[in-house]
């Protein structure tokens, strides 16, 4: 699974170091960190919606589109995936604690 995402980090890695012409990458770059971010908020709610309506070929095609932007955002300010994975793993060894789980859903 995160061999697909490791290739997807690297092809936007790459447009960023090497823009080509009329690439969306390259033209989420060039507007900055405010579109990047807005378009995450954008694909977000739409994830939101499809879910909601149970339409699951839509969710995964909007969680797509999510998981693309996130990746966008994650090279735009230089946040390797392996980062990521390793939180998930920290995160992963901590779910054992349903306790310490109940809590921390709680407060958010």
């Amino acid at each position: 699974m995160s061999d697909i995402l490791l290739k997807l980090y690297n092809i936007i890695k790459d447009r960023q170091q090497n823009p080509a012409e009329n690439s969306y990458t390259c033209y989420l770059f060039n507007q900055g960190l405010d579109k990047i971010l807005k378009k995450c908020g954008e694909e977000c709610s739409e994830v939101i919606i499809a879910a909601k309506n149970g339409k699951q070929e839509q969710t995964v095609y909007e969680i797509s589109d999510l998981l693309y932007h996130l990746t966008v955002l994650m090279v735009y300010q230089n946040i390797p995936f392996e980062a990521v994975f390793e939180e998930l793993s920290n995160r992963s060894a901590k779910l054992g604690n349903l306790k310490q789980f109940h809590q921390v859903d709680k407060n958010t």
